[in-house]
């Protein structure tokens, strides 16, 4: 099975990190977004990977063009110019990376690397967010209900205090917003059949909108609910949020999963 990852947005709400790369390149852990998404569906047996490139997307080839070096322990002979490998921490992934255009939108992309996913079942995710969603449990829901689309329906969690205000404009309370108060969102982390993709007319076309919406009418979208942690990583303040619960060595995300190598 493959998983498609939507790498090509522009980040404008972390444009103090995405000026100078792509979105799902900024690093939590010293790594980038996108490794800590294709570490969570390697785990769940998942190494074939389809990246659609747009804003800055040399900047994901260089990555991955020279992972192997930089994941390897080398022997460098500067006066001849020969190197050695010594051994190497590389991963066992296929990766296909796609220029799917700077300007389309994340429908558009996902029909621009069409051809490249054949007539299978496969994953799709957006490029900057982490959970510790069971995707081998998503995957077999998806496969039992036959519907076309599953989408993993998280419940983000309560950034905002409620305020309870007197008549004295006084304030009487101040609690946080319980999650369960906020209702279920799209979490980013679909399981789709190729015909799903017929949903989408061109590039300037949204996943989020006319498809989605298309496929609930349709009665071809479940929703695979995930009670536990899942965060988007749009700002500064959740970039070090990631990077406070990957120092505290209890990332969720990575936590539940014996097979990852860190």
């Amino acid at each position: 099975m493959k998983a498609v990852i939507l790498a090509g947005g522009l980040g404008t709400r972390i444009a103090e990190e995405s000026d100078a790369r792509p979105k799902p390149m900024v690093e939590v852990g010293g790594r980038p977004l996108l490794w800590h998404i294709m570490k969570m569906y390697a785990a769940h047996g998942i190494n074939d990977f389809v990246i659609c490139l747009g804003y800055k997307g040399y900047v994901i080839k260089e990555f991955f063009f020279n992972y192997y070096r930089h994941m390897s322990d080398m022997r460098i002979d500067l006066r001849t110019g020969s190197h050695e490998t010594l051994n190497s921490q590389s991963e066992d992934w296929r990766i296909t990376l796609v220029d799917t255009g700077a300007d389309t939108m994340t429908g558009g992309r996902l029909k621009r690397v069409a051809p490249y996913l054949g007539n299978e079942t496969f994953c799709m995710t957006y490029g900057d967010g982490l959970s510790d969603v069971d995707l081998g449990a998503e995957i077999a829901f998806h496969r039992k209900h036959g519907k076309l689309a599953t989408v993993c329906a998280v419940q983000p969690p309560g950034r905002f205090g409620v305020l309870s205000i007197n008549e004295s404009k006084l304030v009487s309370s101040f609690e946080e917003k319980p999650q369960d108060e906020i209702g279920w969102i799209n979490g980013g982390f679909f399981v789709l059949e190729a015909a799903a993709i017929d949903y989408v007319a061109g590039d300037a076309m949204s996943w989020e909108r006319e498809p989605l919406s298309n496929l609930a009418k349709d009665g071809q979208l479940a929703a695979y609910q995930h009670a536990g942690f899942w965060r988007p990583c749009d700002t500064l303040r959740d970039k070090r949020e990631l990077q406070a619960l990957w120092e505290s060595g209890d990332a969720p995300w990575l936590k539940s999963v014996d097979r990852i190598k860190v």
